[in-house]
């Protein structure tokens, strides 16, 4: 385990929690769904090696609390965080950035807003649904999942969510369980915690999000959007896979599915710091 430091950042209307390890040029990690800094005790440390790496919670998750918690979350206030964090750690020297899944969305927003800050980007997986031929219909099961939770709970909504993000065609029997490691494992209860705050804020926030494609065109030679090698066909796989297309670049594959840097973390690090040195090419 690397020594880590931690800190807490007051942003507009929330405080963050943030941890730093390793030496050399920053490193951004951010994370998608429920996962919060914790999610990425499997490659920081390996990343910490090259890197002066920085993980956090997103506003509203786990550690990182709004001032009000009723507040309504925005993709442009989630990326205005990251600069927060980026001008705390890197002052007037750029840095990389990874994000997955609902972060990988930040990520795309903050690059659009503050390019000069970042030299390379990677995006896992961004469910940028509004950039699919068939945005309509997943506009229908946001709204439908958004009232399934409000008439049903938490896990009826889950159900609705986790069947809108099959396979086209994929059955409804379960699949063989991912065998998560004990790290991963023990922050289930954390999790559980965040979820309604995902579903009901975070979901039909960030998925209704349309990125700035002429801006992100302009912007592809520092850019690299990300799949899961397991995930093909999947809502989140065929948003970063139409994006990449959008953009006139090549998706790059990492191990696993969507969490593949949970369930994959020494292939995925590996792949990750060669991503982030330019050379996955």
């Amino acid at each position: 385990m690397t020594d880590r430091t931690v800190g807490s950042l007051r942003v507009n209307g929330a405080t963050l929690h943030y941890e730093v390890r390793g030496q050399g040029p920053l490193v951004l990690l951010i994370p998608g769904g429920t996962g919060g800094a914790a999610s990425f005790d499997g490659i920081a440390d390996y990343l910490a090696a090259a890197y002066t790496v920085a993980t956090y919670d997103p506003r509203g998750m786990s550690r990182s609390t709004l001032d009000d918690p009723d507040a309504e979350q925005h993709v442009a206030e989630h990326a205005e965080d990251a600069f927060r964090l980026l001008e705390l750690l890197s002052p007037g020297e750029a840095a990389r950035v990874f994000a997955a899944s609902s972060g990988a969305i930040t990520a795309l927003h903050l690059l659009t807003a503050h390019p000069e800050r970042m030299t390379r980007v990677v995006a896992h997986e961004p469910p940028v649904v509004e950039v699919l031929p068939d945005a309509a219909q997943h506009r229908t099961l946001i709204a439908h999942v958004q009232d399934t939770f409000r008439a049903q709970g938490l896990m009826p909504a889950m159900a609705v969510f986790a069947a809108g993000l099959r396979k086209d065609g994929d059955t409804t029997e379960p699949k063989a369980e991912l065998k998560l490691p004990p790290q991963a494992a023990a922050r289930a209860e954390q999790t559980m915690a965040d979820l309604p705050y995902f579903v009901g804020r975070i979901v039909p926030s960030f998925m209704s999000y349309t990125p700035d494609i002429p801006r992100l065109e302009g912007l592809s030679d520092r850019l690299v959007i990300a799949g899961g090698q397991d995930s093909r066909g999947e809502l989140p796989y065929r948003s970063a896979a139409f994006l990449a297309e959008r953009l006139g670049t090549e998706l790059q594959h990492f191990p696993g599915g969507h969490i593949g840097l949970t369930t994959h973390p020494a292939e995925f690090g590996e792949l990750l710091r060669k991503a982030l040195r330019g050379d996955h090419r």
